[in-house]
C-alpha cells in the first residue's frame, strides 16, 4: 500500500521540508517501495576545501529516506539513521536512491545509495522510520 498517489502529490507534501526544498533538493521518481532525489551542486553546497559538504550529502539522503518512509506508512518519522561517506564527488549532480530493506508493522528500514552523475559511489545512509 503507498500513502502518494502520484509524484505531484508527494511533491506538494513535501514542499513544505524547506530545509532540503529551499537547498536544492528535487524529488525525481517515487513508487510502491523506492524513490530517486537530486541535488545539483552549486558553490553553496561546497565546503572551505571546495568538496561537498558532508551536511549536504546526509540533507540529500534523509530527505530520500524520509519521502520513501512516509510513502510506506503516513506518518513515520525517523528513530535512528546512520551514513557512511565513501568518497568525494568530483561531478556537479547528487543522487539519491532510497529503497525499502524491510517494512514492519511498527518499523520500516529504508536504504539509500547517493552516487554523483559519473556513477561513482559518494554515501550510503541507512534509516529506520518509526510508524506513528
Amino acid at each position: 500500500m503507498t500513502t502518494f498517489y502520484s509524484l505531484d502529490e508527494a511533491r506538494e507534501f513535501f514542499k513544505d521540508d524547506k530545509f532540503a526544498t529551499k537547498n536544492g533538493v528535487v524529488l525525481d521518481e517515487i513508487d510502491k517501495d523506492s524513490c530517486t532525489c537530486s541535488l545539483e551542486i552549486t558553490n553553496n553546497h561546497r565546503n572551505a576545501y571546495g568538496a561537498i559538504m558532508g551536511g549536504v550529502i546526509f540533507t540529500l539522503a534523509d530527505f530520500s529516506f524520509a519521502v520513501l518512509s512516509n510513502q510506506l506508512h503516513r506518518p513515520t518519522v525517523g528513530q535512528e539513521v546512520t551514513i557512511h561517506y565513501l568518497s568525494s564527488s568530483k561531478g556537479n549532480k547528487l543522487f539519491a536512491h532510497a529503497t525499502c530493506r524491510k517494512d514492519g508493522r511498527t518499523t520500516s528500514v529504508i536504504n539509500v545509495d547517493i552516487t554523483d552523475e559519473l556513477g561513482k559511489d559518494i554515501a550510503w545512509f541507512v534509516g529506520t522510520g518509526f510508524k506513528l
